[in-house]
């Protein structure tokens, strides 16, 4: 609904003006003023915003303190974003040639004509209509643009020449991935409007991925209240966990970066968070994990024991001793300072762990082991136990040079799946199940081997499935959606955009990319 100020010195002018409004069925939000000067006070305020914003300016000429004349002068001096229209009981050349000039869109003479008065009003609002559906579709075209090229920049391509430059992200120095374990952002239009609710004020900018993860950019200026920035960035989004799970019951994870420089490192920054996401599969008891939490700090005693046991296992099966270090590491962190654990409790953790490298290492002295598993038990720190572990470590490496490594046939299973069912729900906990590997594992290897995470291929695959269907075939874009496993046909619209900058009907009308 538009609004539209009245000023007349006269009450009654005021009234019969309201009341022609009322006759004529237009909904306005309608505001008086008595005078120039009390316009141009209320045009040059505060109250001149949201939902008091003014959009028409009806005003006499003749009025004390201030005319028209001067308050349509102070409008323009002031750059006020307004229709203004002049009703008045002169009919004076010199009035209507300033009045054109001065960029009024009619003068209607008193008595005001009511047809008259009906034609003109009706013929500013079809121009202010016209004039808002223009400036949304430039901010959207403009915000598709910005998307796209975040996105591009955060998967590490080539933006140069999608804008002129980045500079709506500089000033932003965090970076939090968002992550579901289903198709949550599938479900809900990316989600943003979700996030909108709970953030309130905070200004940020928001990426959709895929499916199951989106980005916030954001600034941690906001954060500085009580000089606790971590602490309060973190209490936001347990915020939003709780208020995620309240309204939709789906459970959310938070990977929040440290410190960025500048937008040109958001590539950089991406990837560490892609690996700090992978502790959702060790802290089973958090959902929140930041590059600020430090090696001592209490919550890192919430690793699973069994998760880690387990990673390395597959370390040990599929001979890849840099995940295996990574996982050994892990664990060393957990344990390394803490005095809530007591000695033997340690002891017999790395014992286990030093028995199963000791039956993958062909040829090993069992008396020699003995003596370890012995020397172990009689550690006086930490560090000891470390060094004993950490050369039966080297000793595997060792062994795994003398024979060929795995081939990681199941990173060759999991993507035929993927190019067989990429119209249906594709998750990593199934198809970590399908090829029994622990889904942290499955992840770190899939990366390892492709250079792009798992939620990234199965986005990159349906997109050029899609641009195929596009091209190949006269199906419907609502059909080609769920073809390609996006149900919801807004968000694969969005999705689509964002992936190669352009519509599907648009892509489809040129036949070709940009």
């Amino acid at each position: 609904m538009y609004n539209i100020l009245i000023v007349d010195d006269e009450k009654i002018e005021r009234s019969g003006i309201r009341m022609l409004l009322k006759r004529m069925g237009i909904e306005l939000g309608v505001f008086e003023a008595c005078n120039g000067k009390q316009a141009l006070e209320y045009l040059t305020s505060d109250k001149n915003t949201g939902m008091g914003h003014i959009d028409i300016l009806l005003t006499d000429v003749k009025m004390p303190f201030m005319d028209g004349i001067e308050l349509i002068k102070n409008v323009m001096h002031n750059d006020i974003s307004l229709k203004t229209i002049i009703f008045s009981g002169y009919n004076e050349f010199e009035y209507a040639k300033l009045a054109v000039k001065l960029g009024v869109k009619d003068y209607i003479l008193k008595p005001v004509d009511p047809s008259e008065f009906s034609s003109t009003i009706t013929g500013v609002i079809t121009e202010l209509d016209e004039e808002h559906k223009k400036d949304e579709d430039y901010n959207r075209q403009a915000n598709f643009i910005k998307q796209y090229y975040m996105y591009t920049l955060l998967n590490s391509g080539d933006a140069s020449g999608i804008l002129d430059n980045g500079d709506f992200l500089a000033g932003y120095n965090r970076l939090a991935l968002i992550e579901f374990n289903t198709d949550f952002f599938g479900k809900y239009d990316t989600g943003e409007d979700i996030f909108k609710e709970i953030t309130g004020e905070l200004d940020y900018q928001y990426l959709n991925l895929n499916p199951l993860q989106s980005v916030i950019i954001f600034s941690d200026k906001s954060f500085t209240a009580d000089g606790n920035i971590d602490k309060n960035i973190e209490e936001m989004f347990t915020n939003i966990h709780d208020y995620i799970y309240r309204k939709t019951g789906q459970f959310m994870y938070i990977a929040v970066s440290g410190l960025f420089n500048d937008y040109h490192e958001l590539p950089q920054v991406m990837d560490a968070v892609d690996t700090l996401m992978n502790n959702k599969f060790y802290e089973t008891g958090r959902y929140i994990f930041s590059d600020n939490i430090s090696e001592d700090t209490p919550v890192l005693v919430q690793i699973d024991d069994d998760a880690l046991m387990k990673q390395m296992k597959q370390d040990i099966k599929m001979k890849d001793i840099t995940f295996l270090r990574i996982h050994f590491d892990a664990l060393c962190k957990k344990y390394r300072g803490q005095s809530n654990f007591s000695h033997i409790y340690i002891k017999f953790v790395f014992s286990n762990l030093l028995k199963d490298f000791y039956d993958n290492i062909p040829g090993a002295d069992e008396a020699e082991f003995g003596r370890e598993i012995d020397r172990l038990y009689k550690s006086e720190d930490f560090s000891c136990i470390m060094d004993i572990v950490n050369n039966y470590i080297d000793l595997l490496e060792k062994s795994f040079g003398k024979e060929p490594a795995t081939s990681h046939r199941e990173i060759e299973t999991v993507k035929n799946y993927i190019h067989n069912h990429y119209g249906e729900e594709i998750g990593a906990q199934q198809l970590a199940d399908m090829v029994y590997l622990a889904p942290s594992y499955l992840s770190s290897l899939f990366k390892k081997e492709t250079g792009q995470n798992l939620s990234k291929y199965i986005k990159q695959y349906r997109m050029e499935k899609a641009k195929e269907l596009l091209t190949g075939t006269n199906m419907k874009i609502v059909n080609i959606s769920e073809q390609v496993g996006y149900p919801n046909v807004s968000y694969f619209v969005q999705s689509f955009r964002e992936y190669f900058g352009i519509s599907p009907q648009k892509f489809r009308d040129q036949g070709e990319l940009n």
